[in-house]
């Protein structure tokens, strides 16, 4: 990212605050964007809520590198006088702003490279990296086995793994079984080839993505009739608003290129909503119907035929059935049936899962996400234990902005228990969204366990806003990369 562009988007981001009666440092100490306020110029001091130094002592082990992991490691080395910290994490290199790949997806970052970083030039000083993959938990004994044999004990363990893509899950797409983020995308790109299937979710496959929305879009051009599918499962997912990010985009590209009209833009969606929040859903429904978007509830997709370019979905609905004397009310009937749905494009947001070795293991659940306190985020089994971020049973969002929220107070109660203290700070379910509706038009869906808006800043929380747009593609990078890697935003 450029320095100009940057301060390009200070500029109308105050411009933007300005109008609204409302000043850029109050508008991020109101948001929370301690990160932003620090790339300002702001001292570390004003950047971020540091806690005050304890003198806990404890051998902390975290499970997983990425953002979670690094964040939470770089917290308690702030915090604690004498941290004694280990990081296992087997991938060298990770992805500092996720929600970033619908970016590379769409050609608005130039390539994956933007978003890839070294760990360990982000890794926290004192603290220890060992490039490996857990695969046995014995938290009875406080102990961790590694792919290679090595045995890790602990004190305290913080659980921030991430997700499993499940792609294995579909049929069709047997031969990929389950990927990550950052991690060898071979299989992908190797079933997919050149049908024009997709996947945001995969960084390799998101650049494809953009090669293959550019094959797309010039078949349009030249006058062909064609039909662009996308999709979400029937499980959790991170970043929940992609899905539709995508289509957006898509959305976008066809219009800049005049070819929208030659296209039909279709989402089916496993729930019975377009967003979990009304207001937001409501707010979404206006704009596909405004943009020719359609959209089909309660289908998952459960089979890709590549070869013949069909989409197979489970469509799945309830009837009214037998009257029950006894009861006074008649019998739900659940009923289901497969759909066939032709595709030119189809972008597939895979099922996701926790990675089986944690999910199945003594510290997961019969669920597969590890079972924690939704608002200390303490293991609900054993007190020592705490996860964040995707891999944890929290009900609400598996998204970056989330991680800025738990991984605080995750701390705060981690550093309480090593204390000999109660877990006090409460995540209140804080989750931000930041929907791409087009090319220079985000909205800001921000909420908490309350399923209502809950806006950061004195704007309506349901309009598209070029103001988001910006902070999304030049500012919230950054603020992961010199904010949250760091500790302190």
């Amino acid at each position: 990212m450029k320095q100009d562009e940057l301060k390009k988007a200070f500029e109308v981001i105050e411009s933007e605050l300005k109008n609204s009666g409302i000043s850029r440092r109050d508008a991020f100490k109101i948001a929370g964007l301690g990160g932003a306020a620090f790339l300002t110029g702001g001292t570390q001091a004003n950047a971020a809520t540091i806690a005050k130094a304890s003198e806990a002592k404890g051998k902390i082990l975290i499970i997983g590198g990425g953002l979670a992991g690094i964040s939470t490691a770089a917290r308690l080395a702030n915090t604690l006088s004498e941290p004694n910290i280990t990081i296992v994490e087997p991938n060298p290199k990770s992805v500092s702003y996720q929600a970033g790949t619908t970016l590379v997806a769409s050609g608005v970052y130039s390539s994956k490279d933007e978003l890839i970083y070294e760990t360990k030039d982000f890794l926290p000083k004192g603290v220890t990296l060992i490039k490996d993959k857990a695969v046995d938990f014995n938290p009875e004994a406080n102990k961790v086995t590694l792919a290679s044999g090595e045995v890790l004990d602990y004190d305290f363990m913080v659980v921030a793994a991430g997700i499993t893509l499940d792609f294995g899950a579909i049929k069709g797409f047997e031969e990929i079984g389950d990927a990550y983020t950052n991690g060898d995308a071979s299989k992908i790109l190797k079933v997919f080839g050149n049908s024009g299937i997709t996947s945001v979710y995969n960084i390799d496959s998101a650049e494809d993505m953009w090669k293959q929305t550019q094959a797309f879009i010039q078949r349009a051009k030249s006058g062909e009739k064609l039909k662009a599918v996308f999709t979400a499962p029937s499980t959790a997912v991170k970043c929940g608003g992609a899905p539709k990010k995508v289509m957006y985009l898509v959305n976008s590209r066809l219009n800049e290129a005049n070819a929208r009209g030659n296209v039909d833009l279709t989402y089916y969606d496993n729930s019975d909503k377009l967003f979990s929040v009304k207001e937001y859903a409501d707010a979404i429904e206006k704009q596909f119907i405004a943009r020719d978007m359609k959209w089909n509830f309660n289908h998952n997709l459960v089979e890709v035929d590549i070869t013949k370019k069909i989409a197979i979905f489970n469509k799945f609905w309830e009837e009214k059935g037998a009257y029950d004397k006894d009861l006074e009310e008649y019998e739900t009937v659940k009923k289901s049936q497969k759909v066939e749905v032709p595709f030119d494009f189809l972008h597939v947001t895979p099922p996701q899962k926790a990675p089986e070795e944690i999910g199945k293991s003594e510290i997961g659940s019969d669920k597969g996400w590890i079972p924690v306190n939704k608002e200390t985020m303490q293991h609900v089994k054993y007190s020592n234990i705490f996860a964040l971020g995707d891999i944890a049973a929290i009900p609400m969002g598996k998204t970056g902005g989330t991680i800025r929220k738990q991984y605080k107070i995750l701390v705060d109660n981690l550093i309480s228990v090593m204390e000999g203290k109660e877990p006090k700070e409460k995540f209140g379910g804080y989750t931000v969204c930041p929907l791409i509706t087009d090319i220079g038009k985000v909205m800001l869906a921000e909420f908490d366990w309350t399923s209502k808006p809950t806006p950061s800043f004195p704007l309506d929380p349901v309009q598209e806003r070029w103001i988001w747009w910006l902070m999304k593609v030049y500012l919230l990078k950054p603020m992961t990369m010199h904010g949250m890697l760091s500790g302190k935003a």
